[in-house]
């Protein structure tokens, strides 16, 4: 397999990225790692005009914790950048933990947290847990800049609210009074495969009772979702092992699976209940985000 032929071009600033983008049209994309969009080219999945390489931006390549208690992640951070960042691993070790199920080491080397959000996968991994923790998204165009919740990002399979003069430059987790979080998936082989269903949850404790949490599911819809009516019944009530049995089985109903090779919509929809009363056990239990 090889590369077809295209346009290359790796401008200097993130202002000059976002024009050529905006002059080059629907032909031209984003090149961070690589990992997805080189592959799909050379497999005659994608066809491109041109590649706009962000390689020279070095300033999304930083993890940092603001003077507020922010967590700042660059959208060129890379997932093994994610795994061995000291703020990460102090702050949000469940962020970590995630980076680490994913595919293998030689793509973690490569593939970037950018690129994972932009392709906007139902079953990406990252997604949940940055939903959890409340992540929000930069996104730098012609016209400015726009700051939204990352839930509000995807719109569907491979499509986001994402311009075609846009770029995802950064992603931005507010302090908050968290005490524990966590990610669970179920994959066909034990490492790097992709979700059949996976769960990320986030909760905030008050001795044994919840007075907080987010339950999101990923590869069981079109887009990762919250289980809000699982979050809300949640809320407020003492932790027990039949509590948890219940939020799962609400979690489970508010997902919406389909069938196909990896799974049956009825064994997700099953998985669901059962990854997230597992999480929510760990991230109680753990009490660290």
């Amino acid at each position: 397999m090889y590369l077809p032929d295209f346009e290359y071009y790796a401008p200097a600033t993130v202002n000059e990225a976002c024009e050529l983008l905006a002059k080059l049209g629907p032909g031209a994309k984003v090149l961070a790692g690589g990992t997805d969009i080189l592959s799909k080219m050379k497999q005659d999945q994608l066809s491109l005009d041109a590649v706009v390489s962000i390689k020279n931006f070095n300033q999304l390549t930083e993890i940092v914790e603001n003077d507020k208690g922010d967590v700042i992640i660059g959208a060129r951070v890379t997932h093994n950048s994610l795994i061995d960042s000291p703020v990460l691993q102090k702050k949000y070790p469940s962020i970590c933990h995630t980076a680490h199920q994913m595919a293998n080491n030689q793509v973690r080397n490569t593939g970037t947290i950018g690129g994972n959000i932009v392709n906007a996968v139902p079953s990406a991994d990252l997604p949940p847990i940055l939903i959890a923790l409340g992540a929000q998204v930069k996104l730098v165009g012609t016209g400015g800049e726009r700051i939204l919740p990352l839930e509000d990002f995807f719109t569907g399979p491979n499509e986001s609210v994402i311009k075609q003069d846009e770029i995802l430059t950064e992603f931005i987790i507010e302090k908050q009074s968290l005490t524990g979080s966590n990610y669970l998936k179920f994959a066909l082989r034990r490492s790097g495969a992709l979700a059949v269903a996976g769960v990320a949850v986030a909760v905030a404790m008050d001795g044994n009772t919840c007075t907080k949490a987010r339950i999101v599911m990923g590869a069981v819809a079109p887009t990762p979702a919250r289980a809000k009516g699982a979050e809300q019944f949640l809320a407020g009530k003492e932790v027990t092992d039949e509590l948890l049995e219940e939020v799962g089985n609400r979690a489970a109903a508010e997902s919406k699976p389909i069938s196909d090779i990896r799974g049956s919509a009825e064994y997700r929809r099953d998985l669901v209940g059962v990854l997230t009363r597992r999480a929510l056990k760990k991230a109680i239990s753990e009490g660290h985000v």
